[in-house]
């Protein structure tokens, strides 16, 4: 009998010792989930922009050092006349089509002559800025690299249609994505 009870503990102690692996086992998997979990929450959330690799130099140098060309905001101390365009509120492009933009824009004309033509052609102006922010994601106008390419869409979408003038930049007075 004595056999007997020590092999029935030595048993429960192989069964503790099993269970504890185990626990130990799914343990280690949670916090290994976890850790993986963070990560990639981090890499999709983090900007796109790719870092700097020169070292910081002062607005006003970066400004200067800009490129000049159709759209970028190169020059930010000059700024031409405005048009303001009022506010839409439109779907952006997702799955459940739960996901909308409210978004004031102004528009920076090269002239004020451009003025009147954006007048008589406004429904056509407000189509056009519809349709680019329609045709968006959520990610993809979520990071500043993103709202700079849809401005840069906006402005190249609007001058095709534009005789008198161009339009230089766009400018979001609003924008608010929910």
């Amino acid at each position: 009998m004595a056999e007997e009870e020590k092999k029935e503990k030595e048993q429960n102690e192989e069964k503790k010792k099993g269970g504890n692996l185990v626990l130990i086992i799914i343990v280690v998997l949670l916090v290994l989930m976890l850790v993986i979990g963070g990560i990639v929450a981090f890499l999709l959330l983090s900007d796109d922009e790719e870092p700097q690799a020169q070292p910081q130099q002062s607005q006003a140098q970066q400004i200067k050092n800009r490129p000049a060309a159709t759209g970028s905001y190169s020059d930010d101390l000059e700024v031409g006349p405005m048009y303001p365009v009022e506010e839409f509120t439109v779907n952006l492009l997702s799955e459940n089509g739960r996901r909308y933009l409210k978004a004031e824009i102004n528009l920076e004309m090269e002239s004020g002559e451009l003025q009147a033509e954006l007048d008589t052609k406004l429904p056509v102006v407000r189509d056009v800025i519809i349709s680019v922010l329609t045709s968006k994601t959520v990610e993809e106008i979520s990071t500043r690299k993103g709202k700079q390419k849809l401005k840069e869409q906006i402005v190249e979408q609007l001058n095709m249609r534009l005789e008198d003038g161009r339009v230089k930049r766009v400018y979001f007075m609003k924008f608010v994505i929910q």
